[in-house]
């Protein structure tokens, strides 16, 4: 299932929503791309999503939940990924 929160979130002069997914971070991608957002709108374990791509978000399925609710959700699907253990990966070793 894909949820949604209202845009609230304020940033570069819009409201943004976060979308997440509660079966997989796959599943999150494909609906992101169905709604148009790029992937760098992907932050570790949501996307950021405009207040104008929220209606299309919501038609096309996503349940709207209470913002507090989005944490709760990725963590009962083990999808949670919060910063502090976010650990980019390392950079490849130039050849010598």
């Amino acid at each position: 299932m894909l949820y949604v929160d209202r845009p609230a979130w304020p940033a570069r002069g819009r409201l943004w929503s976060h979308l997440i997914s509660d079966v997989s971070l796959a599943e999150l991608h494909v609906f992101a791309e169905m709604l148009g957002v790029p992937r760098r709108a992907f932050d570790r374990d949501h996307y950021d999503i405009p207040a104008e791509r929220y209606p299309m978000a919501v038609h096309l399925g996503a349940r709207v939940v209470p913002s507090r609710d989005l944490v709760r959700l990725l963590r009962a699907a083990n999808l949670r990924r919060p910063k502090h253990l976010h650990r980019p990966a390392p950079h490849p070793r130039q050849p010598s």
